[in-house]
């Protein structure tokens, strides 16, 4: 239902699924002739357990596909719901839109949650397990259609664990395991008073999944009232991969971070610590990316082991605060720190506890840097310095890079364009002092680019960086009477303060844009290159001697101003800071006489 609140059902409404609907408010599910509000648990005794394994959670199929749930654990997947920048940028567009984008965003980001009826006011952690997985297992192997460009509304099918499951393979080596039972353990029975591991009955071959036309429905993507937020699809349409028949998955989820390498190789299972078919063709779930979490590390990645507390007590517990640690507890305890705990964390064997997670979640989070800096690095190249004019004293310097998007795939920045992804190039050049004497690619004391979104260039506290070289895409807004401004979102509020959006009978699908709202792209093609021009004044070259100009290429999820203007907290600023990767760093000397 494109543009309000879902139909509280098991299942999208006329999809003909076998449940019936589901209240978020008692979890269970009401029986024929129930009326709205009426006590479902009156009724069906049982029916709270059907409802809790309709969309059964990752943690169930991490008993015999831990590699894929650990990769899957710290990927942007699993992170989609959680995410709390998502949440703020969601309610935002809500706002501004005075609620007619409806559940547009939760259909990508929770599709359990949206397809089981959850709310969008209601918090995540008010769903069933699956419902704050985000992109979860059953979110794409529980599809059995094929679908295009949907904006998201994919049918997953309801059922227990037990039920099949929809995969790139032909079954054969479950079909191995369910012919012996006794030596694997196992059942396809949800009757908890039978042994053995509950495991799906049945494995259908669903080619589409290995093809990009199954990442369609939710990375190629028009907002109401009809912007284009994920035109990754179409870039990938139109590029050399594409011809040379290379998918998403090959550089996604392969054995290389962007790279058409191939595939790593692990068993498909482990079951009763029997390692099923363990040289088939591994597809990592992971899903290389750029983005990075600014969730609380108790939180996210995902571990099963967190779900000791629920995400309200994690989000009390004081992380930078050295909770958990030996120097704090210490100090606590010698008197020196006076600290008035949540109940929940009063006691130092609990806060332990915790900070051992944290830590086992920060060494996950590690690997998925370590993957992410991999990508960017294999994606893009930076060449140069190349001088364009003569190296002599009191003459202005000029000189440029050469960036390169590497990926064959898409633009350089992709993906969710609605975030405005940044990359931006850092130079800055250092004199025979070792002092630095100029620099482009800087950023204010929030952490913004020097540009016109940055409260200090404003307030007249920093020079604007009138040589920036930036990758983002940003929204343009028509004014009333004027030129076009940058806007944050794509909603125009100047001409009208409280918009009412509505599907536009204009021919936004061949335009990309609706009237009065336009996204501004810099991003570079697949294989494309673009140079990045410099000119340093005079005045700064006037001693002689050996000078150094130093570049990186810097990359992060979203800008600060973005997300000040989202709402988000100071930790939320704080972190996406520390989140920025740096890579293609180097320096090169030169000497002035």
């Amino acid at each position: 239902m494109p543009g309000g609140r879902p139909f509280l059902s098991g299942a999208p409404h006329g999809s003909g699924g076998p449940t019936a609907a589901m209240t978020m408010s008692t979890g269970v599910t009401p029986v024929s002739g129930m009326e709205p509000g009426d006590n479902c648990a009156v009724y069906d005794p049982h029916a709270g357990v059907y409802a809790n394994n309709e969309y059964p959670s990752a943690k169930e199929c991490r008993t015999c596909h831990e590699k894929i749930y650990e990769e899957w654990s710290v990927s942007a997947h699993a992170y989609a719901s959680i995410s709390p920048m998502f949440h703020k940028f969601e309610q935002t567009i809500n706002t501004l839109a005075q609620g007619t984008l409806g559940y547009f965003c939760l259909r990508c980001h929770a599709p359990v949650a949206t397809t089981q009826g959850l709310s969008r006011d209601q918090p995540i952690w008010e769903g069933s397990p699956a419902a704050k997985e985000g992109v979860t297992c059953v979110a794409c192997h529980r599809v059995k259609e094929r679908y295009g460009r949907v904006n998201g509304e994919r049918r997953m099918e309801p059922g227990p664990l037990t039920d099949p499951v929809y995969g790139t393979g032909n079954g054969q080596s479950l079909q191995q395991v369910l012919a012996q039972p006794e030596k694997f353990k196992v059942k396809t029975t949800t009757d908890y008073k039978t042994p053995g591991q509950p495991i799906h009955g049945k494995i259908i071959q669903f080619d589409q999944l290995s093809s990009s036309h199954f990442c369609v429905s939710c990375h190629q993507v028009a907002v109401y009232p009809g912007i284009k937020l994920e035109v990754v699809w179409e870039q990938y349409r139109a590029s050399p991969a594409a011809k040379e028949g290379i998918s998403c998955q090959d550089c996604h989820m392969g054995k290389v971070a962007g790279k058409h390498c191939g595939y790593e190789t692990a068993p498909a299972a482990i079951v009763n610590e029997i390692p099923i078919n363990p040289n088939r063709k591994h597809s990592n779930h992971m899903f290389f990316g750029p983005g990075a979490s600014i969730a609380h590390p108790g939180i996210f990645p995902m571990n099963p082991k967190a779900d000791r507390w629920t995400m309200s007590e994690w989000l009390q517990f004081d992380l930078r605060g050295g909770w958990g640690t030996d120097n704090f507890e210490d100090a606590l305890a010698d008197g020196k720190l006076h600290v008035n705990f949540p109940k929940v964390w009063e006691f130092a064997d609990d806060r332990y506890d915790a900070r051992d997670i944290i830590k086992e979640n920060q060494r996950k989070l590690v690997i998925k840097n370590k993957a992410r800096h991999a990508l960017m690095e294999n994606a893009s190249n930076v060449s140069g310095p190349f001088f364009d004019s003569n190296v002599e004293r009191g003459k202005d310097l000029k000189f440029h890079y050469v960036v390169k998007n590497e990926s064959n795939g898409h633009n350089m920045p992709s993906g969710s364009l609605g975030a405005q992804p940044q990359i931006w190039l850092n130079v800055a050049l250092t004199g025979p002092d070792g002092c630095p004497i100029w620099e482009s690619g800087y950023v204010d004391g929030n952490g913004d680019l020097a540009d016109l979104h940055s409260l200090e260039v404003s307030a007249g506290r920093i020079p604007h960086d009138d040589q920036l070289f930036n990758l983002q895409t940003k929204f343009l807004i028509t004014h009333v009477k004027g030129p076009d401004r940058e806007f944050y979102l794509p909603v125009n509020m100047d001409i009208d303060q409280l918009p009412f959006i509505r599907p536009s009978s204009f021919p936004i699908t061949t335009m990309n844009h609706p009237p009065f709202i336009r996204m501004e792209g810099h991003s570079i093609p697949p294989l494309g290159e673009r140079e990045a021009k410099y000119k340093v004044p005079g005045k700064f070259i006037t001693k002689p001697g050996r000078y150094r100009l130093s570049v990186r290429m810097r990359s992060r999820s979203e800008p600060i101003y973005f997300m000040r203007f989202c709402g988000a907290t100071p930790e939320m600023e704080r972190a996406m800071n520390e989140s920025i990767i740096d890579f293609h760093q180097f320096a090169v000397d030169f000497f002035v006489k």
